[in-house]
């Protein structure tokens, strides 16, 4: 990272991609995750044998025999991350053999993509606060921002609510403002946390408690006006997101934890049954596609740290400008290539 990073309950300074080429028909497909290097044994012990040899366009029945060759390794964390970054692989070589932007494969919806300035580390004085957020909300004009909220574990409440409306001073009030506690708070405090910044006009409260105390979301839920969302770390397969709706006002899905974008359009359906709309969590050059094919989409991720990456190491990188992306038309698949000289200095396996 380009800095120290923190949330709620979580302190990190650097983020590992597995990546995962497959090649079919004379065309090469690419996909990746965040999560640890152990994908990428797995990857090649487990799920190389499954996938190579099948019919390249039946990409839903890789990801089944991929799921099924799991059974007793766990479907939830890096096994579905691994499978992620495979299943998505695929679909962009299947777009590639179509000569198809994946947009178009899958059936647009739109042709560009609301995204969200998601950053604003608990680490972060507030200098640095407030540089990233005027670069989102006024050099780039995108009308949505987060930062997170609930540091160490809800123990600094006052911090949290001066962050708050530093944040709030710095983008003005046409920009929409949006905190994530990373489960950092109890039921009671993060409603009592909600009231006390009600006056910065919160619309979004992401994860305000655990995303295991279902509970709890719904009793947040259902006593503060701001959208409670959550879904995004901890959604691993689509009875995770079943379980999840009724307690949230939008469900966050990641391509690179749920098993990739078969798994994806899936929560999405799922969500549209239960009248919600789904958020694309992070790896915004992962969702910019498939986010463009779903109806009930609210936005994308737009996340400092993936962003950042992302950038480092691909060529076809997308502007927020605006505050949307939009998919390339002019190049098929995912429309990125991976810049391996740039790549091979940060290989870790």
């Amino acid at each position: 990272t380009d800095a120290p990073e923190a949330d709620g309950t979580l302190t990190w300074s650097s983020t590992t991609m597995v990546y995962v080429e497959v090649t079919g028909g004379g065309r090469t497909g690419v996909g990746w995750t965040y999560a640890a290097p152990a994908c990428a044994p797995l990857t090649r012990d487990v799920l190389t044998d499954v996938v190579c040899g099948r019919p390249v366009l039946d990409v839903p029945g890789a990801w089944e025999a991929m799921v099924r060759a799991c059974r007793n390794l766990g479907r939830p964390g890096l096994v579905s991350c691994a499978i992620a970054a495979v299943d998505v692989a695929l679909w962009d070589l299947k777009a590639k053999l179509f000569d198809a932007p994946l947009c178009r494969l899958l059936g647009s919806v739109r042709d560009e993509v609301p995204v969200y300035g998601s950053g604003g580390f608990t680490t972060y004085d507030d200098d640095r606060t407030r540089a990233q957020l005027t670069h989102w909300a006024h050099e780039l004009g995108i009308p949505r921002v987060k930062i997170k909220i609930g540091e160490s574990w809800g123990s600094r409440e006052a911090r949290d609510l001066a962050r708050v409306r530093l944040a709030r001073e710095v983008i003005g009030d046409a920009t929409e403002l949006y905190v994530d506690a990373n489960g950092g708070y109890s039921r009671k405090q993060a409603v009592r946390m909600a009231r006390a910044f009600a006056d910065a006009d919160v619309r979004w409260f992401e994860e305000p408690v655990s995303s295991d105390d279902l509970t709890g979301l719904g009793v947040v839920r259902d006593a503060i006006d701001a959208d409670v969302a959550g879904g995004g770390e901890y959604g691993f397969d689509l009875a995770d997101f079943a379980r999840m709706a009724p307690a949230v006002d939008c469900l966050q899905a990641d391509v690179s934890r749920c098993a990739g974008i078969t798994e994806w359009l899936r929560v999405a359906a799922l969500a549209a049954s239960c009248w919600l709309q789904v958020s694309a969590h992070c790896c915004p050059h992962l969702h910019a596609h498939v986010a463009a094919a779903v109806p009930n989409l609210r936005h994308i991720e737009w996340f400092h740290d993936h962003v950042r990456l992302e950038t480092v190491l691909f060529d076809g990188t997308l502007d927020p400008s605006g505050g949307a992306i939009r998919p390339d038309q002019g190049s098929p698949g995912l429309g990125v290539t991976l810049r391996r000289g740039d790549a091979e200095q940060f290989r870790v396996a």
